[in-house]
């Protein structure tokens, strides 16, 4: 996940005569962490208007809805290359032999809890080698995988780091979460070494970027992040906008797991509900996927 308002960006508008469609990628992160993450968006693919998700393949629950992707390879699912194991009593550890990625560990024996710690500690040569292997795993259980992202914004800690992320969309031929140059303030990048500049190469070598990036929506209940949603796709601008959202349902694992459990609860039950689906109709909001990205469909 990455940090609230990392990404906003508007570009120019065209013409009406030119104006393209509003197109909205509802992705959620996280499927594979745990069993409540995997039957929500599972069921928020399958009933509701998520439209695009990816997947951490260093969990423990990872195996699970990766048989499901499997007998359902219609959906829209990628590779949240993950690189930090961020709870108190829920770890996991480098799909890589330690040997080959010790410093991606930290003293528990576990991924370390934060961007920094990794960005501190890990080489780009461990960053490529723990990337492989996640994507190899991805492979090896059968994730038709449609791009790859990066979890907690750790890929874009460092421009060497984020040089490997891109080169390994470009070798496997997806695209990689990757939001367009126009329009975004520098004081936007100022939490991670990523400039304008570096954005406007991968334009100019032609990766599939996004018009427009949304890392999150203020709110901490149902209630909230409703009214938040709600102006989100009132206030929609044509092109393609990535919102990243984070699923579970309501129930004892994932209350033991995330403080952030709630959000996560009210994520779900906006994305299956009618009224989420009767306002992207009232405002011609057209959901949206990697897939169509990549191939501009």
């Amino acid at each position: 996940m990455l940090r609230r308002n990392f990404f906003a960006l508007a570009g120019a508008i065209p013409t009406v005569a030119q104006a393209p469609k509003k197109r909205l990628i509802v992705h959620a992160d996280d499927a594979g962490m745990c069993h409540s993450t995997n039957i929500a968006t599972r069921e928020a693919m399958e009933n509701g208007l998520v439209s695009s998700a990816s997947v951490m393949l260093p969990c423990p629950w990872v195996q699970e809805f990766c048989a499901w992707a499997k007998e359902n390879p219609k959906y829209d699912l990628g590779v949240h290359l993950t690189l930090t194991s961020e709870w108190k009593n829920f770890r996991w550890r480098p799909v890589a032999s330690i040997d080959k990625v010790k410093g991606l560990i930290d003293a528990e024996g576990y991924m370390w809890r934060d961007v920094r710690s990794t960005a501190t500690n890990a080489t780009p040569a461990e960053i490529e080698t723990e990337l492989r292997a996640q994507i190899e795993r991805a492979q090896r259980y059968g994730l038709a995988f449609t791009h790859i992202d990066t979890h907690m914004g750790t890929l874009y800690a460092r421009p060497d780091y984020f040089e490997v992320y891109t080169k390994l969309a470009k070798e496997f031929n997806v695209p990689c979460m990757l939001p367009k140059p126009n329009g975004i303030p520098e004081a936007e990048l100022k939490a991670y070494p990523i400039t304008l500049d570096m954005l406007r190469e991968k334009e100019k070598q032609g990766y599939a970027m996004l018009d427009r990036l949304i890392t999150g929506v203020p709110g901490k209940n149902y209630a909230e992040r409703r009214v938040s949603y709600k102006k989100l796709i009132e206030d929609l601008k044509p092109g393609v906008t990535k919102l990243i959202i984070h699923l579970a349902k309501d129930d004892a694992e994932i209350r033991a797991i995330s403080n952030s459990w709630e959000y996560r609860w009210a994520d779900y039950q906006f994305w299956t509900s009618n009224e989420a689906k009767d306002l992207l109709a009232q405002h011609n909001v057209e959901l949206y996927t990697y897939r169509q990205l990549a191939t501009k469909g």
